[in-house]
């Protein structure tokens, strides 16, 4: 078994800054990319960034030069550092990660469970 766990989320003023933390834990040999997702009110689940093992990341242009993607290999975790938010931000955060298990064959996609962002104005 395998799960990833969000932390980090809470309320926040607008142009204020924000860690959001997922950790990778249980049955796990190796790990791909890992990113993050959001769901605004009202609007589709968006893609916000991901990271390669080797840390070269890439971000949805909305969130460039705000936000920042980092993850420790060792310690199986990816953040993701939010500077100067917006309202515009407030929503649903989601880790994710392709995971190859022990004993398994394949990478395989899983899911944080999410934590909510809010930034008041």
């Amino acid at each position: 078994q395998v799960q990833l766990v969000e932390s980090g989320g809470g309320l926040v003023q607008a142009g204020g800054s924000l860690r959001l933390s997922c950790a990778a834990s249980g049955n796990i040999e190796k790990i791909n990319i890992m990113g993050w997702y959001r769901q605004l009110p009202g609007k589709q689940r968006e893609w916000v960034a991901d990271i390669t093992s080797t840390g070269n990341a890439n971000y949805n242009d909305s969130v460039k030069e705000k936000f920042a993607i980092t993850r420790d290999n060792a310690k199986n975790t990816v953040d993701l550092q939010m500077s100067s938010v917006d309202v515009e931000d407030t929503g649903i955060y989601y880790c994710y990660a392709d995971i190859f298990q022990i004993g398994g064959s394949s990478y395989l996609p899983y899911w944080g469970q999410g934590t909510r962002v809010t930034v008041s104005s």
